[in-house]
């Protein structure tokens, strides 16, 4: 194969561009079930996979050189006269270094925002970088120079599109981000999908204050869920801001239990259920029956809404990182497809506390179904994303609220 200018065929603004049209593109033809039922995360994660380049990364360690007699056009050698035009051929040798690399070869025709006038002359055969160097009497040395100075030139190129395509990759996933968000926002728009459905818990109205309470007092609407795998039927769920209040409210009764550890020391979790339930009811009222949060069966503290899970809590004494494993199956056994926002009091009563919050996260990273941490504020708190166990395009949202209630 000739040689030829390498980076020389496309600038790198139109190929950046090209990159974000095909990104816009499959997003708008993307699939919309796929859309509505799969994790925000795990499409941004497709997507930035897919979309992202990688700039060539010569491996000079294993370059190899050759060489060949050919036949050498020394027409425009300036030490030469010639009587006619040419061409004028003599027997000469050519030199050959190939460099292999990793990365996607396509970038040797791409120019970047940085160049020269001169940029290097080689060939690209597959996984390789073939540059060559032929005359009727060459230099050892001076061939060694001049392959050197060509490689350093290639990498200079390469240097240059890495600066920009590094930035690139990096906005992969927030523009597949908006424009996933964009999409399923107007799918959801297209099927009447957007408002809340109507299933209010109102507040009880003149509770006595035992505990401490925040100052606005909540109604619980759930909202739609997406539309999942299954056919869908409107349900209710909890909302973001349900669901941190109720956290607040368990996170107060456990600060009570921890100024007056005395009054609780003997308790087993059935006894510190009951109290979570009191202040739980205390706080929100159903719309057909007294008592919103009751238990069945092993699950510990567990909201209801038309005969449905909207929210599960599990209290638990802390008895090492295996056991607390099992109440992470515990409770992927007992939700259902739905049920989206859970959460796990636990409790210690080891004398080292501090060791228990550092074995918290390794265990729970070592669950087979978890996918990601979310960010929450304090040392005590941890949430994280576990996929059903039905159904992995399914998420579901554990915070874990780890208290010392001292024997």
């Amino acid at each position: 194969m000739s040689e030829r200018y390498l980076f020389n065929d496309a600038d790198w603004l139109s190929v950046e561009n090209h990159q974000h049209k095909l990104i816009c593109d499959e997003i708008l033809n993307f699939d919309a079930q796929r859309i509505l039922t799969s994790p925000l995360e795990d499409l941004c994660d497709y997507f930035a996979q897919k979309y992202a380049l990688e700039i060539p990364q010569l491996q000079k360690e294993h370059a190899v050189a050759d060489q060949e007699e050919r036949e050498i056009d020394i027409s425009g050698d300036p030490r030469r006269y010639w009587h006619s035009p040419g061409p004028h051929y003599v027997r000469g040798t050519e030199v050959s270094l190939t460099v292999p690399f990793s990365g996607d070869p396509e970038f040797f025709k791409i120019r970047p925002s940085t160049f020269s006038a001169n940029p290097p002359l080689g060939v690209i055969v597959d996984q390789t970088l073939i540059l060559r160097i032929a005359g009727a009497s060459l230099d050892a040395a001076a061939v060694k120079q001049q392959l050197d100075d060509d490689i350093r030139k290639v990498e200079t190129y390469l240097i240059n599109l890495r600066s920009t395509v590094d930035l690139y990759n990096i906005s992969i996933r927030e523009r597949a981000r908006q424009q996933l968000t964009a999409r399923r926002a107007k799918l959801l728009a297209d099927q009447n999908l957007v408002a809340e459905l109507g299933y209010p818990l109102r507040e009880r109205q003149g509770i006595p204050r035992t505990y401490a309470a925040p100052e606005v007092r909540r109604i619980i609407k759930p909202s739609l869920p997406p539309q999942g795998t299954q056919p869908f039927k409107p349900e209710p769920a909890l909302t973001s801001k349900d669901y941190e209040h109720i956290l607040g409210v368990l996170q107060n009764m456990v600060e009570v239990m921890e100024r007056s550890p005395s009054a609780f020391n003997t308790m087993g979790e059935e006894g510190l259920r009951s109290h979570f339930l009191v202040q739980l009811n205390g706080h929100y009222q159903g719309q057909a029956t007294g008592e919103t949060f009751n238990y069945s069966g092993k699950t510990d503290i567990l909201l209801r809404v038309d005969g449905r899970n909207i929210f599960i809590g599990e209290c638990k004494f802390w008895d090492g990182p295996k056991k607390f494993r099992e109440t992470l199956n515990q409770i992927l056994s007992y939700s259902s497809w739905r049920d989206t926002k859970v959460a796990i009091i636990l409790f210690n009563r080891t004398k080292n506390f501090s060791a228990v919050l550092t074995a918290i996260p390794p265990a729970v990273e070592e669950h087979p179904n978890f996918k990601r941490w979310m960010p929450i504020s304090g040392e005590t708190r941890f949430r994280c994303v576990l996929s059903h166990k039905t159904d992995a395009a399914r998420e579901m949202i554990v915070t874990i609220l780890a208290f010392d209630v001292p024997t």
